[in-house]
């Protein structure tokens, strides 16, 4: 998604939302849940995107797409740009636990004027990143977690609330995901008097940034859950709210509950491996298994190790954020307007892997729009936008059930 904040006679800035068009475009549910307000909101292309951003006067685009979309839209805007005076401050980051792909990751947002880093540990990282390869890494600007808030906790509710937080692709089998499953049902009927959550990022057919093949709406199927036994949807601050301890593998919805100072444990069970991701929580006090739990063990989170991540569980949140606007703005008002995007990858630099990436979005090694680029000049009609959303059904349906039956008959 990309967003671009513009002035209007309105009071305060107006913000106008870009949908990319894709498999992982989000559903007006997900828009909801994570609260995004925009005065306007349509889907696009790739190109139609582009071409607006030719066309439009903004002040702020936030380029809010996985790293190959950050790319493609770099070198998209910058031909875009190519005749222009002034252009807008352009911010990009990579949010969450970042655990794996840091340098591929990373490398692929460079060239935006803001590079957000979740923590001072991240911005650290970053930096190492872009001075290592010899890209300016001067765009790297350290901020919290964007997503983090609620009210401290303060005590055991009734009923206590254990809630596992489950991601999308870790872990990626069925005989780990099963495991996991089966443990958190077990825990649910040995504390009846518990109310014990499964908390889900999407519903049935819908996307994430990652794919799921084996959603856990699935897989409970096959068990016999007891009544305190419930799956959940909506927003994780919401359920926080109610929360007494939080378990995960390693879901950024460890450090939201660190940040509230809820009891908070990464699972330990399945190994620390960096496919994993909980390799991350190393040094953090957090690991523990489910026979440890289930024996009455809670972790104590190490502060250091808390205070590096993010987190600002001290109360200083409202200020995090103070350096990214202060850049922004001494960007904005810099004499001359700004100089070109200028990513680290180019066709020079990268000649075997940029043009791949950028195709994917129907532009050529040079940003341009490749011909025959999808880029409709009006809305969708009604028949377009029923086969349009048939279409990415059936892609889902491919993705979550037949791709795993094929995989299967494949290792026969």
């Amino acid at each position: 998604m990309e967003t671009g904040p513009r002035e209007s006679a309105q009071v305060g800035p107006a913000l106008d939302g870009f949908l990319l068009r894709g498999r992982a475009t989000p559903t007006p549910r997900q828009l909801e849940e994570v609260g995004v307000r925009a005065d306007s909101l349509r889907e696009v292309t790739a190109v139609e995107f582009l071409r607006t951003m030719a066309e439009e006067p903004y002040d702020v685009l936030v380029l809010a797409l996985v790293g190959g979309g950050v790319q493609a839209m770099l070198h998209g805007l910058g031909r875009a740009w190519e005749n222009r005076t002034a252009r807008p401050v352009v911010v990009t980051g990579y949010v969450g636990v970042v655990y794996e792909k840091l340098a591929d990751g990373l490398l692929l947002r460079h060239g935006a004027d803001l590079v957000l880093a979740n923590s001072r540990q991240d911005a650290d990282r970053f930096r190492a990143v872009y001075e290592g390869v010899g890209a300016d890494a001067s765009s790297v600007t350290e901020v919290a977690l964007p997503f983090l808030g609620g009210a401290p906790y303060e005590g055991e509710h009734d009923p206590y609330t254990v809630v596992f937080a489950a991601q999308p692709s870790v872990p990626e089998s069925r005989k780990d995901r099963t495991y996991l499953l089966d443990r958190l049902v077990r825990h649910a009927r040995k504390h009846p008097e518990r109310e014990v959550l499964l908390k889900l990022r999407s519903k049935p057919g819908e996307h994430t940034t990652h794919i799921e093949e084996l959603p856990y709406q699935k897989l409970v199927q096959r068990l016999d859950p007891p009544a305190n036994f419930r799956l959940v949807y909506g927003n994780m601050g919401e359920v926080l709210d109610r929360t007494d301890l939080l378990v995960t593998v390693s879901s950024t919805a460890a450090l939201e509950s660190l940040h509230r100072r809820i009891p908070t444990v990464v699972l330990s069970d399945l190994g620390i491996r960096e496919s994993l991701g909980n390799h991350h929580f190393v040094g953090s006090g957090c690991l523990a298994s489910w026979d440890q739990l289930d024996a009455g063990h809670r972790p104590a989170p190490d502060e250091e190790w808390v205070a590096r991540q993010g987190v600002v569980a001290d109360g200083s949140y409202e200020s995090a954020f103070d350096a990214a606007r202060e850049r922004i703005a001494k960007l904005l008002d810099r004499p001359g307007g700004l100089p070109p995007l200028a990513p680290y990858y180019t066709p020079v630099t990268a000649p075997g892997y940029l043009p791949g990436i950028l195709a994917r979005h129907h532009l050529g090694p040079d940003g341009t729009p490749l011909p025959g680029a999808p880029a409709a000049d009006r809305e969708p009609g009604p028949v377009r936008q029923i086969v349009r959303r048939a279409a990415r059904g059936a892609y889902r349906h491919g993705v979550q059930r037949v791709a795993p039956v094929i995989r299967r008959m494949g290792e026969l």
